[in-house]
């Protein structure tokens, strides 16, 4: 590999914290939206998150309740790859990374991000139909 060491032991510690906070019945979550979320340490290729909090931008493709929504993880680094999508927010430009398109809970949100360009948005639900 790269010589990066996933730290799965901190990681387990935060997650327990994750897990077990209440519901934010204040958090309105909408599609379009780039919400910075404690995605953590996973396995093999599957997209980790950074920082002390393990946490990586995640574009909200659907949401199903309060509780969950599909999310796409999103990086600043391009890749030629059919299934990166470049996207434009309001603080820049991300690569939506369609292969890792999955499930979130929403006690993972941390923090907004902004929301990502209609023409933009269009284009990654587009990507994600010809995946399935």
């Amino acid at each position: 590999m790269n010589g990066y060491i996933k730290d799965f032991d901190q990681w387990n510690i935060q997650k327990k914290q994750t897990d077990s906070k209440s519901p934010d019945r204040n958090l309105f979550l909408h599609e379009r939206e780039v919400w910075w979320c404690a995605i953590g340490v996973n396995i093999g290729v599957e997209i980790d998150g950074k920082n002390a909090d393990f946490e990586r931008p995640v574009l909200l493709i659907k949401k199903f309740n309060g509780l969950m929504f599909w999310g796409i993880p999103l990086t600043s680094k391009a890749k030629e790859n059919p299934y990166i999508v470049r996207v434009e927010h309001s603080k820049g430009v991300s690569y939506a990374n369609l292969s890792q398109l999955r499930l979130w809970s929403s006690k993972r949100v941390l923090r907004k991000v902004g929301v990502i360009a209609e023409k933009s948005f269009a284009e990654v639900r587009e990507r994600l139909k010809s995946c399935f």
